[in-house]
């Protein structure tokens, strides 16, 4: 290969990790900084670069949708690939159709109808994006309690596909009836339809529908706020047990919610809004549970990555932003607790910015310290939670889990690291990867800590084992060629078969 090649497929490889970053970590909402990355910089970033790969790297575009890249992010690469499906042979249409299908099973089913509703604003209507809209609705499990929970997004996308669910014609027709005419029929065979029509003069009905769509009725017959938790609590999801957890506590209501099977990030989130008084109450719970679901996501990988050393970003500018409460404050804590159960027994060793060592009590504090912390981190120290226990050799692994905005002093972790590498770590012993939470609209990407360190982004703990995996692309070691295999595995991987070239 030529230079000129190698240099194309470099600069190709570069944009796709671009864009994958800024597909994971950028929702479109305001982070910390505002004057840097607010709500409307990120929508600008995010139209250029969604334009950008899908016009010069359309195969890569489709093939993100079997990343770990957020929902936000999927629902519109969803939306440009229908969009634009002039652009694409027939032969890639297929190829996204089944991608985009498999994307469309793991979407929460509020984003599918947000979606489905951006679809008939745009004016897509061929034959093709019907179809898939069709499997989509028919795939769901009870048409009846989606038009119950999510009555407008049903009710549009059975508009825009000319869903036959009228009174008396096809299959659904109490689901037509109860969409385009309510209250014609004087009662529903189907019991949530007919627990709706009767919520409405009847207060013992409320408890039978989704708890969404119950929180209204219960305030129009003005039930107190904790009868009603008592009583939803049965027809809740896991997610809304969690929500309303702290609420509950408040009004005195318990912890029926079993916290050990949230997701691992969620429950961070969970923890970092109790008070500290709780958190140190609640201390062998809350572990437990933290632990429990670190667990659950290592899988596999549990105990296998050797001695990992990671430094841990507690600053305050982890506090997030108004739309992002804690949330990188909160992937930093499940990445503590998921890195414990990935290394080795007894060989993993945590450090904060903050200096404090007590993980379930971190609060977004201070400056950002990395190059001193990263220091110590590299360094020979004690594993484990005992300051005189024993002591490690150097990590095998170093993560950084930090916005990346070093300033105490600023720019020493970014010298720490190249001197490392190029003085002290040649033969690259140490692996150092970066995670980064938060999206810099400015520079279309993550903010890196410095050139030779590999950096991706990252929202979830839980895709922590496939970042690392991913990340390794940007050291410059691997091209394209092997970039594109390995989205061509995932893409068998998450459809089923693979996608054509």
């Amino acid at each position: 290969m030529n230079t000129s090649e190698s240099l194309a497929d470099l600069v190709a490889a570069e944009d796709v990790l671009l864009f994958v970053n800024a597909a994971i970590t950028a929702t479109g909402q305001r982070e910390f900084r505002p004057g840097v990355s607010g709500a409307m910089d990120q929508q600008l970033s995010l139209d250029f670069l969604h334009t950008y790969v899908r016009v010069n790297y359309r195969r890569v575009y489709a093939a993100s949708l079997a990343l770990d890249i957020n929902d936000h992010n999927a629902a519109r690469i969803v939306l440009g690939l229908l969009e634009s499906a002039g652009e694409a042979s027939a032969e890639e249409r297929r190829a996204e159709g089944r991608l985009i299908a498999a994307r469309l099973a793991v979407l929460p089913p509020p984003r599918v109808y947000r979606l489905f509703g951006a679809v008939r604003r745009a004016g897509i209507n061929n034959r093709r994006t019907r179809a898939i809209m069709r499997d989509w609705l028919a795939a769901r499990p009870d048409l009846g309690h989606d038009a119950v929970k999510y009555r407008r997004g049903v009710k549009t996308a059975a508009r825009h596909v000319h869903l036959r669910c009228p009174p008396g014609a096809g299959p659904l027709p109490e689901v037509g009836a109860f969409l385009f005419r309510p209250g014609k029929l004087p009662r529903y065979a189907h019991p949530l339809l007919d627990a709706w029509r009767r919520a409405h003069y009847e207060q013992g009905a409320v408890a039978e529908l989704p708890f969404t769509v119950a929180e209204g009725f219960a305030a129009r017959h003005g039930m107190k706020r904790a009868v009603f938790l008592e009583r939803a609590a049965p027809r809740m999801t896991r997610l809304e047990r969690l929500r309303t957890q702290e609420q509950r506590v408040v009004e005195g209501l318990g912890t029926d919610a079993d916290l050990a099977v949230m997701p691992l990030t969620r429950l961070a989130l969970y923890v970092l809004a109790l008070p500290f008084e709780q958190r140190a109450a609640r201390r062998a719970e809350l572990t437990g549970a933290l632990r429990t679901a670190a667990r659950r996501a290592a899988g596999g990988h549990a105990g296998s990555w050797g001695r990992v050393h990671v430094v841990l970003d507690d600053s305050f500018s982890s506090s997030g932003s108004g739309q992002k409460r804690r949330r990188p404050l909160a992937v930093a804590l499940a990445c503590h607790y998921l890195l414990e159960a990935l290394a080795a027994p007894g060989a993993y060793r945590g450090l904060w910015t903050s200096g404090r060592g007590d993980a379930l009590l971190v609060r977004p504090w201070g400056p950002t310290p990395l190059g001193m912390r990263i220091l110590d981190a590299l360094e020979p120290g004690p594993v484990g939670s005992e300051p005189d226990g024993p002591r490690s050799s150097g990590p095998d692994r170093l993560v950084i889990v930090s916005d990346g905005w070093d300033n105490a002093p600023a720019g020493l972790a970014g010298e720490v690291l190249r001197v490392w590498r190029q003085r002290l770590d040649p033969g690259r012993r140490t692996a150092v990867v970066h995670l980064n939470p938060v999206y810099d609209a400015g520079g279309f990407d993550v903010r890196r800590l410095a050139a030779g360190v590999p950096t991706a982004g990252i929202r979830d703990a839980e895709d922590l084992p496939a970042l690392v995996e991913i990340a390794r692309f940007a050291e410059g070691r691997t091209g394209a060629a092997e970039l594109y295999a390995y989205l061509d595995r995932r893409v068998a991987r998450f459809t089923g078969e693979g996608m054509a070239p």
